[in-house]
């Protein structure tokens, strides 16, 4: 079974979830198309990393940037402005999770975060993608919520999930 990320919802305003998420590790490629970066990730975890150990795949999958939908997915994604990146096991902190053998690859910690979620599903398309933004940050701003940094996006599920069963968010971290 997929380890996927934890969260406590303390809040809910209209169709977004107010979350708390607790410290995680991101292995991160940052510039590159989400299908090469995916490629990247993927080869880390399956052992091209130092210790030449496979990590168990997590959920989400988070992605930022112009282009979402172009690859095979599996969960989770978590994405930046331009950046693809997995969710490491919790089992693992900066000092035991295996160091990676492609540079392009690094290892992050994010520090807890409360987070404004807005769920979706079907394919996440740049224009799908935009709409959900468009309206998680209206949701906020008609609730004066105060957003910190961009929106990015969640993916769950694997790449022969149809459209319709698929789980997508989009979030953005906000101060409450």
């Amino acid at each position: 079974m997929t380890e996927a990320l934890e969260y406590k919802v303390f809040r809910q305003v209209g169709n977004v979830d107010i979350r708390e998420y607790p410290t995680i590790l991101l292995a991160k490629v940052i510039g590159l198309p989400d299908e090469y970066a995916f490629r990247i990730l993927f080869k880390f975890i399956t052992g091209s990393n130092k210790a030449h150990k496979e990590l168990a795949m997590t959920t989400p999958v988070i992605s930022t940037g112009p282009t979402y939908e172009r690859i095979a997915m599996t969960t989770p994604v978590i994405s930046d402005r331009r950046s693809f990146s997995f969710v490491m096991p919790s089992e693992y902190s900066l000092s035991t999770v295996p160091e990676p053998l492609d540079e392009r690859v690094r290892v992050e910690e994010v520090r807890g975060r409360k987070l404004a979620v807005l769920r979706f599903g079907g394919r996440t398309y740049e224009d799908a993608v935009k709409r959900r933004e468009t309206e998680l940050m209206a949701t906020l701003a008609s609730n004066g919520i105060t957003v910190k940094g961009d929106p990015f996006l969640m993916r769950y599920n694997g790449p022969f999930t149809p459209g319709l069963l698929r789980r997508n968010e989009v979030a953005v971290e906000v101060e409450v």
